[in-house]
């Protein structure tokens, strides 16, 4: 099995297309269309369904995606650590990120990067925490920084950032403004909430505390991203959860500190794939969090 039989098996699997592939590599379709019948031959499987409009991954294919992004990753990350060696940080580096994620502040950190290596090119991916999990497990991103929701594994590994309690935002006639210094998920009993989609780390921090204190509830307003949440919640169109640092954003807005939740809290990780497969970018940017600061 050759490396550019996986690259190219990669770049249809993301394009979906053969010709917009064959572009993206510049090589000719036909040399494209061999490599992969190539590939199917050696694994005595088809990878692809092919129609006029679009081709869409098998099951063998899907199998074989996961891998071929892991190997093209660490055939990447031998590069930059023999450059590394030679005291070059070099490549690419790309980074994942959610919103106003706790613990870092990526812009100042990317910034301060680039001024260090000029010659890395820096992507930046910004999502929710789940899928941002599933990129650098799979090799599709070098580091990220999320919702920690696991433990290390064999695929990805945590470093702590952050841990901060939650904190009930609402309009200031909302029933809620006059309360105590505190509130309780109880106390939110049958409310309209406000807040971002499964997979997104202060989704999954609020979701954790409301099941430790055994209180359902009903997301009736789903958004991706913090401004629209503020602005459903500034319209008192239903209260929000959020992660304490959020309550700084929209001063108008009243913030309750959420109690009674057995010490859920939302906390942050920086996630990066095994230390062997850590690429010397990322290694440099880890670096730096302690010069930058949150």
């Amino acid at each position: 099995m050759e490396l550019r039989h996986l690259q190219h098996f990669v770049a249809v699997a993301e394009d979906q297309h053969f010709t917009r592939a064959a572009e993206r590599l510049m090589v000719s379709q036909s040399g494209l269309s061999a490599s992969i019948r190539a590939l199917e031959r050696e694994l005595r499987a088809p990878l692809f369904v092919r129609t006029t409009r679009r081709v869409t991954l098998t099951e063998a294919g899907r199998a074989l995606l996961g891998e071929a992004e892991r190997v093209l990753a660490q055939v990447r990350a031998a590069h930059e650590a023999v450059a590394a060696v030679q005291g070059v940080v070099r490549g690419t580096l790309s980074v994942g990120t959610e919103q106003c994620i706790a613990g870092v502040h990526v812009a100042g950190l990317l910034a301060a990067f680039r001024r260090s290596h000029p010659d890395v090119e820096i992507r930046l991916r910004q999502t929710g925490s789940g899928a941002l999990g599933e990129e650098v497990a799979a090799g599709r991103l070098d580091l990220a920084f999320a919702y920690r929701t696991q433990t290390d594994t064999d695929q990805l590994r945590c470093v702590p950032l952050a841990a901060e309690p939650m904190y009930v935002l609402c309009h200031p006639d909302h029933r809620l403004a006059g309360a105590s210094a505190a509130v309780t998920p109880g106390d939110l009993a049958g409310e309209v909430f406000v807040d971002f989609h499964p997979g997104w780390g202060p989704r999954s921090a609020t979701d954790a505390a409301f099941a430790e204190a055994g209180v359902h509830r009903t997301v009736a307003l789903e958004v991706n991203d913090v401004h629209s949440l503020l602005d459903l919640v500034g319209e008192n169109l239903g209260v929000a959860v959020v992660p304490r640092h959020f309550r700084h954003k929209r001063e108008a807005l009243t913030a309750l500190a959420l109690k009674g939740t057995g010490g859920a809290v939302y906390e942050t990780a920086a996630l990066l794939p095994p230390a062997r497969a850590t690429s010397p970018a990322a290694r440099a940017l880890m670096g730096l969090l302690e010069t930058v600061g949150a």
